[in-house]
């Protein structure tokens, strides 16, 4: 009998590399004592700067804890493979660009004005409601987007009307947005 060779996959290298880049954002800012967090790896109001425009796309990257981390993290890998194998890597990348700057913004604009916006629970929401379009053919739209948007967009609402935590959900509710909407746009294309 011939013993089967285990053999890894690199199976979601955009996943893989957010996560470990991630990572590193983390350690950065425990050896910093959060400063790389508030220069690079988190949005606020401040002056328009080339690090202002830095942190657009990159405070998608930092986190505050490391459970935090974890938390976004094991979704982002159980996710987003699935996404990933259906678009591509840099369609995948280029979703994470549009969301993490569209978030930003929406924070900036709407979110209190001595607050900082860290951390990939946006990207998180947008691989949930891709991923509730991935099985689909062009032309339909999925039940299943629909039920996801029904119970996120709620469970947010809900939260950021009646409790008093240190979550976005106005973030988590444009990052399930954006996966909505660009999961149907690349149906359509």
């Amino acid at each position: 009998m011939q013993k089967r060779k285990i053999i890894f996959s690199f199976n979601a290298p955009l996943m893989i590399g957010f996560s470990l880049v991630s990572l590193a954002a983390l350690l950065l800012s425990n050896l910093t004592g959060g400063t790389s967090n508030r220069l690079v790896f988190s949005v606020y109001r401040s002056a328009i700067s080339p690090l202002f425009i830095l942190r657009l796309f990159c405070h998608v990257l930092g986190h505050s804890s490391f459970t935090h981390y974890v938390t976004n993290i094991a979704l982002i890998l159980s996710l987003g493979p699935i996404v990933e194998e259906r678009w591509g890597s840099i369609r995948v990348l280029i979703m994470f660009a549009i969301t993490a700057v569209i978030s930003a913004l929406f924070h900036l604009v709407f979110g209190a004005s001595n607050t900082m916006l860290l951390g990939a629970s946006g990207i998180v929401y947008m691989l949930i409601f891709l991923a509730s379009t991935a099985g689909t053919s062009r032309g339909e739209i999925p039940i299943t987007l629909i039920a996801v948007c029904a119970l996120y967009i709620t469970q947010e609402v809900t939260a950021g009307l009646f409790s008093a935590d240190n979550i976005s959900h106005m973030t988590l509710i444009v990052g399930g947005l954006c996966g909505a909407v660009m999961g149907l746009f690349l149906h359509k294309s």
